[in-house]
This record gives structure tokens, C-alpha cells and sequence, in this order.
């Protein structure tokens, strides 16, 4: 601020899942290559504390692998945002998501460009440049950006976050898993057209979901935190968190209840959706879904809209629950994922 240097940052959601940060990282990359006389630094921004860093399994493990430090990367407790943008200095370009959380309204202005593989759920000003497409992951569309831009900007290293991050997302482009798209398919391809040496789909798979599916060493609070997301409407805010165990083996954990609720009430959440997915060895998942709140009406309100959901339909069917503050299901519907899943969720608060 004090020096005038303008800052270009690249980020992804607050989930920062290993799709936002290697999309932030390729994409702040190819930014930093191929503007012309850039006035402004290109800093991709991980959208975490650094402190939670280490709850990212799957890209600490990519990130290691590819030879990149930690020391290397900015998270988002390492930068005031608000600071550059008041001085005038923030630029914003938005990948795998589109719209920023209440708290960061502040900086909606500064976005110029969005990156995203959701439907949109509002417009945005002429200005910005939006590319909204239903591919399986954000990678693909940073890939196909990359790869209409001057020869020779790609690299190994880029190719190899991108090649891992697309079939993490798209459960080793398996049709079975819903989440697959031909342009994912032919974005794999294409990475491997030009970098051969990189290694085979399977094992680059095998490795990062492994990664990602180690939550050995993490508490429940750790767990609930992994994967979070957040809704809220004006006085009910909902935790929705991805959990990489089976509900029995999860509803099992020592504690549970009291970790729920001190979990909840650290951070004003009236209720939580735990909804866990693991895969057999033929990459095909089972999803279950957990409700949990000690308010009885808001609990009944999220079970039934979950129950009556038709866009998509999720096919749920109770299972046995340790407590009467937990309500939990196995859900029938397969390829209904925690992103088709927080619709339904919003218009229930």
C-alpha cells in the first residue's frame, strides 16, 4: 500500500479444496505470463488461515509431491485484502466461485474476472468477465484458458497440478460418480498429449484420494472443518461438512455429541449436515447424509426438506442414530453431491 504496487489476486472458495487452490495457482500463473508490461503482482491467495492448512490432505500431499513449499504459498490471513482495495490497488479474479460471503461483500467491486463450474446465482457487472460452466471440475476450465493462450506458457509442473486436480474431481473420469464431462476428458487428454512422462491416471488417482480419505489423525473438530461449508440467512446459519469416513464408523467417534454441539456453538451454527462419501474398489460411491441441531423444529425443518427434496430427488432412508439430536440417513441417490445438495439446503433456511 505504501509503495503503490498494485495486486492482482487470484482465489479460489473458502473451502479451498485442492481444485480452488491449484486453479488459483495455474491461473494467477498463466495471469503473470501473458499480460502485457503487467503494472500489478499476480498472487494466487489461499482462501484459509494457513493454521488449517494442514486439514487439506489431499493438496498438502500434491503440493509435496510437485516440490512446492509451503513457505511459497499466501493464504488468506497472510494478506489485508480490504486494506489493497481501499487503497485502490486490488484487482479480484474469482475461480470455483462466483460470489464472494457477506464479509467479503466489500470487495465484490474489484472482481474482474470469474472462473467457475456452478450455475450462477446472479449476474455480475459488464465489466467482469464470467466463464460458468457445468464441467466436473474448475481445472478444466483454467486448462482450456491456458491452452488457448501463447504457446510454450504451460509447464510440467502446471500440466501435473492441473492433470491430478481434474481427475481428483471427477473420481478418475468415471461416468459412475455423475461428475465427468467430455471437456474434462478431453482436458486430461490434451495435458497428456503434451507432457507423456506424467504418470498414469490410475496411480495419480489412487494416490491423491487415498490422500485425501486420511483423516487418521484429525479430531472430530478437524473433520467437520476439512470440508466446510456455510449457509445463513438472518438469524440461522447451517455448517454442511464433507466427511471422508462412513456414518457409522463417524457417528461412532468418541465424544461425538459434545463435539457437535461445542462445534456449533463456537462458531454460531444453529444446526449441521454431515454428509459422508467413501467409494469401493471400483470407484463407485455410497453417500450418507447426517442432520444434527439441539433445536428440534430446525432439525425437523432441514430432515424434511432433505426428505422431500425433488431437484434432485435424493432417495433417502433412515439408519440408526446414537441420539435423538442426530437424525441420519443413507442416501440413495449416488450423484447427488454436496454441491446439488446446498440448494435445497438455502431455500430451507
Amino acid at each position: 500500500v505504501r509503495r503503490r504496487q498494485e495486486v492482482h489476486v487470484v482465489m479460489g472458495n473458502e473451502s479451498c479444496d485442492l481444485d480452488s487452490t491449484v486453479s488459483a495457482l495455474a491461473m494467477a500463473y498463466f495471469l503473470a505470463k501473458t499480460s502485457p508490461a503487467p503494472k500489478a503482482a499476480f498472487v494466487p491467495v489461499l482462501n484459509i488461515p494457513r493454521a488449517d492448512f494442514a486439514l487439506r490432505t489431499e493438496t498438502t500431499f500434491l503440493l509435496r509431491e510437485q516440490g512446492i513449499p509451503d513457505a511459497s504459498l499466501i493464504f488468506r490471513d497472510e494478506i489485508d485484502l480490504g486494506g489493497l482495495h481501499r487503497a485502490g490497488l486490488l484487482t479480484l479474479t474469482l475461480v470455483d466461485h462466483h460470489v464472494l460471503p457477506g464479509a467479503d461483500a466489500a470487495l465484490e467491486e474489484a472482481v474482474v474476472e470469474v472462473l467457475d463450474h456452478r450455475p450462477l446465482e446472479r449476474d455480475r457487472a459488464p465489466r467482469c468477465q464470467v466463464t460458468a460452466e457445468l464441467v466436473g471440475s474448475c481445472a478444466t476450465l483454467v486448462t482450456e484458458r491456458i491452452a488457448q493462450g501463447p504457446p510454450g506458457v504451460l509447464d510440467r509442473l502446471t500440466a501435473a497440478l492441473l492433470h491430478g486436480t481434474i481427475l481428483l474431481d471427477s473420481i478418475n473420469l468415471s461416468p459412475a460418480a455423475g461428475k465427468v464431462t467430455p471437456r474434462d476428458v478431453a482436458c486430461v487428454a490434451l495435458l497428456e498429449a503434451r507432457f507423456p512422462d506424467l504418470p498414469a491416471r490410475d496411480a495419480v488417482f489412487g494416490a491423491l484420494q487415498a490422500a485425501k480419505f486420511d483423516v487418521s489423525g484429525l479430531t472430530t473438530e478437524q473433520m467437520l472443518r476439512k470440508d466446510l461449508k456455510a449457509l445463513s440467512s438472518d438469524e440461522l446459519a447451517l455448517a454442511i461438512s464433507g466427511i471422508y469416513v462412513d456414518l457409522e464408523t463417524f457417528l461412532r467417534r468418541p465424544g461425538l455429541l459434545q463435539d457437535l454441539e461445542a462445534f456449533c456453538q463456537a462458531r454460531g451454527y444453529t444446526g449441521l449436515v454431515a454428509m459422508t462419501v467413501s467409494f469401493n474398489e471400483r470407484n463407485e460411491p455410497s453417500r450418507q447424509i447426517a442432520v444434527y441441531s439441539r433445536h428440534d423444529a430446525f432439525r425437523g425443518t432441514v430432515c424434511r426438506v432433505l426428505e422431500e427434496a425433488t431437484t434432485p430427488s435424493l432417495h433417502l432412508q433412515p439408519l440408526p442414530s446414537p441420539s435423538p439430536l442426530v437424525v441420519a440417513y443413507t442416501q440413495g441417490n449416488v450423484l447427488a453431491s454436496r454441491k446439488k445438495v446446498l440448494p435445497i439446503l438455502r431455500a430451507a433456511l
